[in-house]
């Protein structure tokens, strides 16, 4: 049987044989430098943090290091920790730099944005909340349920959503959702069945929130973004857009949140027009520089649709996100989900609005908020230290930052990237089709590696700039 450890940002397939598990983690790691997914010189979490995000005893970690620095492969030196040895077949400062062909397979460190760190995800808090909230559920919980959602996890949301993040969200205007793909979904179903022709989308962000209203049947027109956001004011200019999706907390990618002017310009035009806003609150709960900003929908609860997920707070697995929504629109929303086979799962609802009711979230935001904000004040401490001609761009906010790269470099370091096993994202991936070209650079996605993970996915990024 091989077991999968998620161990410095890669995932080590280990063949618990012989020794054990001291022999298995000793032969990934002969393996991963081998191979040149470790590359030498790269700093290994400590004993005690690695032993943490492999579910094993310490002492594991410790002999199987000790016993790998006396054959060589690794060094350790008071204050520097332990590294990967420079090695007699890695010889000069090119083949250290780059492996002989890429690697293949899964990336030894990945900076892919869009996830959070999945081995901070509070197992234990949720096990308790879960016993809590299943020991409480009444026997119909377990049957065929109501669409929207438990009312249990509707209340406790409403409540939060108004503290933490400025919404108007009585429990009857929300309703839970299969993840955030599927609230976007049902909201172009709807937007159609309205007879909306085409919804704006911003000119940087995902091709699967287009493609899903392109799927719905609507056109999905630009609006160009830049320093302060998207541009707004333009709404007006476009004739036949009925609705506009928005990351005003934190644009995604370019990192900039939505200027009080455009905001204002933008609930003007929902107003005026008739048409409605779909605010995607993307990162609104992670902010470090100052509290987050409230969310839009607080301007106007009747033209704004204010779009939630626990995927980035705790983890995608999960799969549970919310739409609070205008009264007029709950029933066609709920009638465009469908009946009993459309709900979402009820053990996970009641155990979040367990979490949410006993301050367990709450912890868990604020802890990860701390953990995030030490890893983008680290990036930027390294770049400044290591690559000094590059530049961190965005708000001290989310789970990423775009770093810009010199014109005529994105591709070539996204290459060099993928030799060294690193995993990386382009800026122009997330660029709409019909968008002007922009600048090039890289979306670094901090809040991907594990704990241990982190610093060896630092210094392989610092390895690849130019």
């Amino acid at each position: 049987m091989t077991d999968s450890w998620a161990a410095f940002g890669a995932d080590l397939h280990i063949e618990p044989l012989g020794a054990g598990l001291r022999s298995g983690l000793m032969n990934a790691l002969r393996e991963a430098v081998r191979s040149g997914r470790l590359a030498p010189g790269t700093r290994l979490p400590s004993s005690r943090t690695l032993a943490v995000d492999l579910g094993i005893a310490r002492n594991t970690v410790a002999d199987a290091y000790a016993e790998l620095v006396a054959e060589g492969w690794l060094t350790a030196r008071q204050g520097s920790g332990t590294r990967v040895a420079q090695r007699a077949d890695a010889a000069g400062p090119e083949s250290r730099r780059v492996p002989s062909r890429p690697v293949r397979g899964r990336p030894t460190h990945n900076l892919m944005p869009g996830s959070p760190d999945l081995s901070a995800f509070p197992r234990a808090e949720w096990l308790k909340a879960s016993r809590r909230a299943l020991g409480a559920a009444p026997d119909q919980a377990f049957g065929y349920d109501d669409p929207q959602g438990r009312i249990e996890l509707r209340t406790v949301l409403a409540g939060y959503l108004a503290r933490a993040r400025g919404v108007y969200a009585d429990p009857e205007r929300i309703v839970i959702c299969s993840g955030f793909v599927q609230g976007l979904s049902l909201m172009g179903k709807v937007l159609a069945q309205r007879g909306v022709r085409e919804a704006a989308v911003e000119s940087c962000g995902l091709d699967i929130h287009w493609n899903l209203l392109n799927g719905a049947g609507l056109a999905t027109p630009c609006l160009p973004v830049d320093e302060l956001g998207a541009r707004t004011g333009e709404l007006g200019g476009m004739r036949h857009v009925g609705a506009a999706l928005l990351t005003p907390a934190h644009q995604f990618p370019t990192g900039v949140p939505l200027h009080p002017d455009r905001r204002a310009a933008a609930v003007d035009w929902a107003r005026s027009s008739g048409g409605l806003l779909l605010e995607d609150d993307y990162d609104g709960e992670f902010r470090y520089d100052r509290q987050p900003v409230g969310a839009l929908q607080g301007l106007d609860p009747e033209r704004v649709v204010h779009m939630g997920t626990a995927s980035k707070s705790l983890a995608p697995g999960l799969r549970l996100a919310w739409l609070v929504l205008p009264e007029g629109l709950v029933s066609e929303v709920c009638d465009a989900k469908g009946g009993p086979e459309w709900m979402t799962a009820t053990p996970d609802q009641l155990t979040l609005a367990e979490f949410i009711a006993s301050g367990a979230y709450d912890r868990h935001v604020r802890a990860m908020r701390l953990r995030y904000r030490r890893r983008r004040d680290q990036l930027v401490q390294a770049l400044a230290e290591r690559a000094p001609g590059f530049r961190v761009t965005g708000i001290a906010a989310g789970l990423h930052a775009v770093l810009e790269l010199p014109e005529g470099t994105e591709q070539s370091v996204v290459q060099a990237a993928n030799w060294q096993g690193l995993a990386l994202e382009r800026l122009s991936r997330f660029r709409h089709q019909d968008a002007e070209p922009g600048r090039e650079g890289l979306v670094i996605g901090y809040g991907t590696p594990s704990e241990s993970g982190w610093a060896g996915a630092l210094d392989a990024l610092c390895r690849v700039l130019p």
